[in-house]
């Protein structure tokens, strides 16, 4: 792996060099063959200041791949990384129409999920991704328990609450968020297990702020922490607290936009119970944030799960079955962003997750993260002096869709 590694690394070096020196545009000509699993990479082409696009072919046991790459330099200056989402937890929008709200010179699709609610008839999908997301240095949400996910089943050791994410130092790392908050009361401290998800742990409370959106806030207390088609909790309750006081109670968790300053507290099972204590007019304190495993807070982050660490594939990964498929990886000790996608254009082949996780390994990157694909797999990259985004991938429904959010990639000058 480690010699791989190097090769690659010289590879895409030289690669970035002559696509600077020979302007735009993806090589006409197909690259020449290569040992299976091995990617040909295409000419590099300058997307911005330490952003370069390039496509590739990689052989499968079931025929060609077709790959588009955004290697991100981190030790530029001019290059940042943020999260981008539709302003609200629970909305969608496609990647191309999210890059333009921002001016974002690349984006990839990011998180899993709540994409449908099936096993719930009555109960809308709110369009929430399943991780913990942080945007500009913003807590946005935390993650759904495992078994509430969507998307393939995690390889063992990982959970939902695995992200990848740029710190303040502007080095790219995967790491664990998790919550750590608490509902401060008269009574004492109850602990709160949610903010801004779709999907509560049972007995939980969770908050909800102007960041969730006017979506639905019933579908989190539906299903249980490994189960996500049971039945919805019939022991609920929500509290309204304003400015840090009760304004509100109610049964059953409502729906419509959150105000500034306004916290929606809702309770399943014992924590509906503890909630029912609360009165209106009773001084409440709300406080979270999310923590991760390794030293330096991020400043963004976004959800999915790891395919490869230390420079090897993480054992357990799925080798069965193919898919058009989504990544991001990072390389050279966190200085270089690497943002995948695959082709889903008709007589492209997929890849499996351990294949995708090969194929991040050869292109350089040390760590690796799965992300949504199938029909939301969408890589956009903005030419100078372009007024929108290119979509440079053909996504697998035939056109965009709509997903909660995506990581973009920011360049001055």
């Amino acid at each position: 792996m480690k010699n791989r590694f190097v090769r690659a690394q010289a590879v895409l070096t030289a690669l970035t060099a002559w696509g600077v020196l020979a302007g735009s545009g993806v090589a006409a000509g197909a690259p020449a063959a290569t040992d299976g699993g091995t990617p040909r990479l295409g000419r590099a082409v300058r997307v911005a200041p330490g952003v370069t696009y390039r496509a590739f072919d990689v052989e499968v046991g079931r025929g060609t791949a077709h790959g588009h790459l955004v290697t991100a330099d981190l030790t530029d200056r001019r290059v940042t990384v943020d999260l981008l989402y539709p302003g609200v937890v629970a909305a969608r929008s496609p990647v191309s129409r999210l890059a333009d709200a921002r001016a974002a010179v690349a984006a990839v699709n990011a998180d899993f999920f709540n994409i449908s609610e099936t096993q719930h008839p009555g109960v809308e999908a709110t369009g929430a991704p399943v991780g913990p997301a942080i945007a500009a240095g913003r807590h946005l949400k935390a993650a759904v328990p495992d078994g509430q996910r969507f998307g393939p089943a995690l390889p063992p050791g990982t959970n939902t609450r695995d992200v990848i994410g740029v710190g303040y130092d502007r080095r790219a790392r995967l790491d664990r968020l998790s919550l750590r908050g608490a509902v401060l009361t008269a009574g004492g401290a109850l602990p709160l297990t949610g903010l801004n998800q779709y999907a509560l742990p049972v007995h939980g409370i969770g908050a909800f702020t102007s960041k969730w959106g006017p979506a639905s806030r019933i579908r989190a207390t539906c299903g249980t922490d490994t189960d996500r088609a049971a039945p919805c909790s019939t022991e609920t309750y929500e509290v309204t607290v304003r400015r840090g006081r009760v304004t509100e109670v109610a049964q059953v968790p409502g729906r419509g936009g959150i105000a500034r300053g306004t916290t929606m507290l809702v309770g399943r099972e014992e924590g509906a119970r503890q909630l029912r204590k609360l009165h209106i007019g009773d001084r409440v304190g709300i406080g979270h944030r999310l923590t991760g495993r390794r030293p330096g807070p991020l400043r963004f982050a976004v959800g999915g799960y790891p395919i490869v660490r230390g420079d090897e594939p993480l054992p357990g990964l799925d080798t069965v079955t193919p898919a058009v498929r989504t990544s991001a990886g990072v390389g050279a000790g966190g200085r270089r962003l690497l943002l995948l996608a695959l082709d889903g254009a008709p007589g492209r082949a997929g890849m499996t997750v351990r294949e995708l996780a090969d194929v991040m390994d050869r292109l350089g990157a040390r760590d690796a993260i799965n992300l949504d694909g199938g029909g939301s797999s969408t890589l956009v990259t903005r030419e100078p002096g372009s007024p929108g985004a290119t979509v440079r991938n053909h996504p697998s429904g035939g056109a965009e869709r709509p997903v909660p959010n995506a990581i973009g990639v920011f360049a001055r000058g």
